[in-house]
């Protein structure tokens, strides 16, 4: 089994699961090209998985449609996205080959945003969460709401410490400067970013991430940490009245944040 992520644009990732048969799983393609590339070797596309909506991730789709007539595709219940065999929405089970993922709906980003999440690929859960949680932080709130998106981030962070998470851009640095405003003296955060720095001065991914490490370094999923409360009560010179208002707060801080 392995898990690949493939560039795509100026910092998306395109991901590929392909097992011992020579089969792969494609999620998020925003573009044909990278795909194409990844399987030349004699891969066997077997499925395409949509997050949302958003040009940047489905607009490779048309094309490898023509290429293989029968991929199924599998998407959100929304009508921008056209091509697509099979609707799915929050709590189904989807089997493509040997990997079944539950459907989880995390509004937030878009209003039907998914998230795929598989219990068990080689001994430890795997998470395709678009762009809803990134490493170090989360999507722009588009079309939903605060209350819908920290919900989102909840579910997502309640699952196992081991799933290997992976977002669609490669963002981590840039929100790694917004972190490091919000905790400046969070030893994990720091550790993180260092193990970051390194991997992209190295040329790789910084992805895949944990639920567990973003647990200990996401300002988004530690509204409830008072480190994070007491910095965004300081930036909006206010006290948050719960924790949607503490989260909102971040949000919009992190809206503006220029490093």
């Amino acid at each position: 089994m392995q898990l690949q992520a493939l560039p795509a644009f100026a910092d998306n990732y395109i991901w590929m699961l392909r097992d011992d048969a020579g089969r792969a799983l494609i999620v998020d393609p925003g573009d044909a090209e990278p795909v194409l590339a990844a399987v030349s070797d004699g891969l066997e596309p077997v499925g395409i998985l949509l997050t949302h909506h958003h040009d940047d991730h489905i607009g490779g789709v048309v094309a490898l449609r023509q290429r293989w007539p029968g991929l199924p595709v599998l998407a959100p219940a929304d009508d921008r996205i056209a091509i697509t065999s099979r609707r799915v929405g929050d709590g189904d089970r989807v089997r493509i080959a040997n990997w079944e993922f539950a459907v989880i709906a995390v509004p937030g980003h878009t209003v039907s945003h998914l998230a795929f999440h598989a219990a068990d690929v080689g001994g430890h859960g795997l998470l395709f969460s678009g762009d809803t949680l990134f490493s170090l932080g989360c999507g722009r709130l588009f079309e939903g709401t605060p209350a819908q998106m920290l919900a989102s981030l909840d579910r997502l962070a309640a699952l196992p410490g081991d799933t290997r998470l992976c977002c669609g851009h490669e963002y981590t640095l840039s929100n790694a400067a917004f972190a490091r405003v919000v905790e400046p003296d969070n030893p994990a955060l720091l550790r993180r970013i260092e193990e970051a720095q390194a991997m992209r001065n190295a040329g790789q991914p910084t992805l895949p991430s944990t639920i567990a490490v973003e647990r200990e370094t996401n300002p988004f999923l530690r509204v409830d940490a008072p480190g994070v409360r007491a910095a965004v009560e300081s930036q909006a010179g206010q006290a948050g009245s719960d924790r949607v208002a503490t989260f909102a707060a971040l949000r919009r801080w992190k809206d503006g944040f220029r490093a």
